[in-house]
Order: structure tokens, then C-alpha cells, then sequence
């Protein structure tokens, strides 16, 4: 009966393709994938958000602590049976995928991505593994973008910006944040978009920003309402928390990622690598029980009136009215909460790093703040500073200072904190980019060689492969040959450079008509005079195996047309530099979202 109505439903949007213009379809495409991609943050929020509440209830009633620490074993476990079972033993995590399929794979996303993210990560993060769910969420939307697009037959250009619409859409649905959500899209996953591309992203955006808003409770979303006024005698403290921001995000990110290099190189069965994980993970969630899940109703507790709350039904309960034994549990778990994030998503779980971004954030910029009125150096609004926090961690460890600021800007109600935002937003990129080139879900791509950065050219390159533009058909001659032999290629072809080849198919050198062309005119010289006394060594040669960054920096070294190829040791063929850039000029186009 649902596959009826799904038919059904399909046959009404393909007949409206066909009356409407493209760009009207657009526009109807982008609303639909809005609430799409909508419900899909309400199925895992609130999925989340019901365990995180169960056990709550549980250990406040109970006082069994230690099911906080069971959950997230089951969840992992679960996660893995998961993958192994239904979703063929391999799943694509983190947002970089979307990147490399745009790039890559003609933003073409496999139909399972529709649900396997879905399903992974509520039990990963909804049993209190400790990641985020809006990795998954960006991922789902862009799934749903990209199927949506197959399945009504669009062009790559459409394809993509559907993509976008769907990112832009579960990041605005999960946080109500529309405009945070439209820069996510365009500042962290899309190469290159026009103007005329932002109006289906924005309407998308805020359809799943509406449809989230009209369904979802208020209580699950992270949202602030209290807040102090904004003195600007606190600036240099704000710059302060920037440069701390900055750090501890390079901090992060490099840890992380020692953490994943770690259990994938782990000779274990997938199920013994989940248990070995997910109980070092259970450890610290019994020490620090805020690590579990999202993190984010610990996020609100620091910002309100009552911090001492966090230390409840934990192994420091006595302490709670000790400010100085709450400051020490922040700081602790704040630089442990990367262990936990690693050990939740490598040793098999499913979620991303938005959340644990936040959740660190908000730490930080508590511990900052409330150190420094401890100590008497000044009285600082600590709920401003825990907010501003979490937009320069998000800064530091995405490379996304516009999506940070204005995320933060609309989940706390009001724009009042845009001067402190700013502040700490550009100071911590700023310092990540210093100490690391890409951001931390590129660079798993960049140690593949797939690398996206914010230099649009380099994108480009990336995504063009070396195969397309190597000649293999030109014409070669011998070293001990005779200059009449090159004349009469000359004289039969459009060639002007050609390689000097050994009898073991080795590059000799090469030989360019400009320079014999005094020569050819002469018979005389052209009859005594062998390949090997005209040939020249090539300025630089490219290696098969080089990227298209390296060939065009190559030529722009050498200051020549032509250079020759060379693979396994051997001369192979030319790349031609106008065919080079005309490649480029053509990737160009077809990557512009108009």
C-alpha cells in the first residue's frame, strides 16, 4: 500500500516536470527535499533524545551509574551487526564523501545513504556514543538530494545543487538555524556556486527549518535563552578565548585522528574491535558522565544559573557546590572528550564531530571564563563565554568561521554577541589553518590525494584526472638516427616536439622543431648530423602518477608547451599545456552551480 502512494506521488512530480519551467522544478525540488531531510532529523533527534531521557530517568531513580556506560556498548555493538548484516560490511562516514562524490562520482550517492546513516547513528549516538548526529544528518540530506535528482533524470549542475539543498536543510532543521544552514552548505561542502544558486538552497533551508520547528519538541534542539549583555571592556579576554580556541581545536583534530589511524590499523575482528573500544569508551562515560551521546543538555546546564548540576549522579556528587572541583571536571572532561568521540566512531561506530565541536566549545569557553573570575581578574559573563566558545572551536575544526558565527548568532536568539563571535571565530581559524592545512574531514581526503580546499583552482585540479590528457600517439625517433628521419616526420605531421627514445624505451631527451629550424634548410647538415647532437633534456618531466596540480605547476616552472610523460621508467607520451588548460576551462563550467 505505501509503495502505492510513493508511485503515486512520484507520477504527480513527474508530471509537474514536464509543465514546469527547470528552474520553477528547481524550486519545487528544493521545498520537497527541505522536509524530506526535515523528518529525517526528527526520526534521529528524537530517537536520541528519548534514550539520553530514559537513562536519566534511570539513574536518577535507580542510582545505577553504571548504565550510562552499558548503553553505549550495546549501541556500537549494535552499529556494527548493523553494517556487517544489512548494509553490505562497509559504510561511508563523515562528510567528506560528499565532497569526493561531488567531485568524483557526478554527485551521484548510492540510495542506501538514505537510511544507513539514519540507522547507524541513532544507535551509535542515541545508545550515548559520543559523537554528533549532524554528520550523518548532512550526509542523509545529501543523499536524499542526490536520488532525488536521479530519479527525475537532472543534470549534474541540478544534481549537485540538490545535494546542497539537502545539506543546508538538516543543518538548519537540527539546529532551527536557517542561515547557518545555507553557509554550511556553500562554506564547507560546495566548490563553487553562483548567486542565482543560493535561492533553492535558502528555500530548502527554510522549509526544514519550519517543518523542524512545527514537529519537534523545543527541548531537543539546542537552543539558549538566557544571555548577558555585551561589554566591550571584555574584548581582549574574547581574543584570549580565540587564540585558546584555535589550539585546542588543532589539539583535537590531530588527536582524533591518531585515534582512527589507531583502531584501523588494529588487527582485530570488527565485533572485538567495537567491544575493545566501546568498553575504554564506557570507562570514561562512568568517570565523566557527561560524555554521553550529544552532550548537548550538558551544554545548557553550563550556560544557566546552576552549573553545580552537571556534577549530579556522578562519582563527585559531594562536591557540587564547589566551584573550584566543577572548574577541575570541566577542564577534565574537555580534553578528554576527544578520546571519547575517536573510540566511539573508530572502533565501529557511526556520528561526526559537529556536536563534540559544541559540547568542547561551550567547555572551554566555561573553564576560560570561570577561571578568570575565580582568580579575581575580572568578572566575566560566562554564559556569553560559553557560547562564543563553541563558535570557535566549530571555526577551528571545520575552517568555517561564517557557518560558527551565525550558527551561534541564531540558536541563542539574537545577534547581540556578532562582535565577540567574530572575534573568536577569525582568531581560532586562523591559528587552525596556521598549524593545519585542511580541515579535520578533509584531511583524511588530502592523505589520499583527493584533497578540497578553499583555493577553488586547486579543487578543480583535483578533480581532473592525468589519464584524459596524455597523448601516447606522437611520433618518436631514435638517438643514433639521422636528422633526415625527423625532417620527413615533420614534413608528414602537425608534430612540433618529439622524444628521443633508447632501445630500452627510455627518454634520451627531446627535440623541438624551433629549435632545428635553421638546421632543416640545410641538406647538407641534415644528412650527417644524428638526433642525439640536436636533442635537448626537457626542462622537467611528469610523472604518470603526478596530479594535475603538479603537472600545471610544472609547467608554469618550465615555461614550455609540451612535456613528456614518463611511467614505470619509460617514456610514455606528451601533455600538451593548451589541452591542459582547455580541460580545466571545462571542468570549470561543468562544476558552476548556476
Amino acid at each position: 500500500m505505501l509503495k502505492k502512494y510513493i508511485r503515486r506521488f512520484e507520477s504527480i512530480i513527474a508530471m509537474l516536470q514536464s509543465v514546469l519551467t527547470q528552474k520553477q522544478f528547481i524550486f519545487l525540488s528544493s521545498v520537497l527535499v527541505g522536509i524530506s531531510c526535515a523528518f529525517a532529523v526528527i526520526v534521529l533527534k528524537t530517537f536520541a533524545h528519548s534514550v539520553f531521557s530514559f537513562a536519566t530517568y534511570i539513574n536518577g531513580i535507580l542510582k545505577l551509574s553504571f548504565i550510562n556506560s552499558i548503553l553505549p556498548i550495546i549501541g556500537i555493538l549494535l552499529t556494527v551487526f548493523v553494517v556487517k548484516r544489512v548494509l553490505g560490511g562497509t559504510i561511508e562516514k563523515g562528510t567528506s564523501q560528499i565532497l569526493y562524490t561531488v567531485a568524483k562520482k557526478a554527485s551521484i550517492i548510492p540510495k542506501k545513504q538514505m537510511y544507513a546513516q539514519i540507522i547507524t547513528s541513532s544507535l551509535t549516538v542515541g545508545l550515548g556514543g559520543s559523537a554528533g548526529l549532524e554528520s550523518p544528518i548532512v550526509v542523509t540530506g545529501a543523499a536524499f538530494g542526490s536520488n532525488y535528482a536521479q530519479n527525475y533524470r537532472l543534470p549534474y549542475k541540478d544534481r549537485t545543487l540538490l545535494i546542497g539543498c539537502g545539506v543546508a536543510a538538516g543543518i538548519a532543521a537540527a539546529f532551527n538555524a536557517p542561515i547557518a544552514g545555507v553557509l554550511f552548505a556553500i562554506e564547507v561542502l560546495l566548490v563553487d556556486v553562483s548567486i542565482s544558486a543560493f535561492t533553492p538552497i535558502m528555500i530548502s533551508a527554510a522549509t526544514g527549518a519550519l517543518v523542524s520547528a512545527i514537529v519537534l519538541d523545543e527541548s531537543v534542539l539546542l537552543n539558549f535563552k538566557q544571555q548577558q549583555t555585551f561589554d566591550y571592556h571584555n574584548i581582549p579576554f574574547y581574543a584570549l578565548l580565540g587564540v585558546l580556541t584555535g589550539f585546542i581545536a588543532v589539539y583535537y583534530a590531530r588527536n582524533f585522528q591518531r585515534i582512527e589511524h589507531y583502531f584501523s590499523k588494529l588487527k582485530l575482528s570488527p565485533y572485538k574491535k567495537a567491544l575493545f573500544g566501546s568498553s575504554m569508551l564506557a570507562i570514561l562515560i562512568f568517570i565523566f558522565p557527561t560524555l554521553f551521546g550529544e552532550g548537548y543538555e550538558s551544554i545548557k546546564t553550563l550556560s544557566e544559573s546552576d552549573p553545580g548540576k552537571l556534577l549530579d549522579n556522578t562519582l563527585f556528587a559531594s562536591f557540587r557546590n564547589n566551584q573550584w572541583v566543577l572548574l577541575l571536571f570541566v577542564g577534565c572532561t574537555m580534553m578528554v572528550k576527544v578520546f571519547a568521540s575517536g573510540l566511539t566512531i573508530g572502533s565501529g561506530g557511526n556520528g561526526g564531530n559537529f556536536a563534540p565541536s559544541l559540547f568542547l566549545g561551550s567547555y572551554l569557553g566555561y573553564f576560560f571564563s570561570k577561571f578568570v573570575t575565580l582568580i579575581g581578574l575580572s568578572k566575566l559573563p560566562i554564559s556569553n563565554f560559553t557560547m562564543v566558545g563553541m563558535a570557535g572551536i566549530l571555526s577551528g575544526l571545520f575552517h568555517a568561521p561564517l557557518t560558527a558565527i551565525f550558527l551561534i548568532a541564531e540558536i541563542t536568539g539574537g545577534y547581540s554577541l556578532m562582535i565577540p563571535l567574530m572575534i573568536v571565530s577569525s582568531i581560532s581559524f586562523a591559528i587552525s589553518k596556521r598549524f593545519e592545512k585542511y580541515s579535520l574531514d578533509v584531511k583524511g581526503l588530502a592523505k589520499k590525494g583527493h584533497a578540497f580546499t578553499s583555493n577553488k583552482d586547486s579543487n578543480i585540479l583535483s578533480t581532473l584526472e592525468i589519464d584524459s590528457i596524455i597523448q601516447t600517439d606522437y611520433l618518436t625517433v631514435s638517438p643514433d638516427e639521422h636528422l633526415s628521419k625527423l625532417v620527413d616526420y615533420i614534413s608528414h605531421s602537425n608534430q612540433v616536439v618529439f622524444a628521443v627514445v633508447n632501445k630500452e624505451e627510455e627518454l634520451a631527451g627531446i627535440v623541438h622543431f624551433n629549435d632545428i629550424r635553421e638546421i632543416i634548410f640545410n641538406v647538407y647538415r641534415v644528412k650527417y648530423t644524428l638526433i642525439k647532437d640536436v636533442m635537448k633534456t626537457p626542462p622537467a618531466t611528469i610523472s604518470s602518477i603526478d596530479s594535475m596540480e603538479t603537472v600545471m605547476n610544472k609547467f608554469e616552472e618550465s615555461k614550455v608547451a609540451f612535456l613528456p610523460v614518463i611511467r614505470n621508467g619509460k617514456y610514455y607520451g606528451f601533455i600538451s599545456k593548451s589541452i591542459a588548460l582547455e580541460a580545466y576551462r571545462t571542468k570549470l563550467r561543468s562544476m558552476t552551480i548556476e
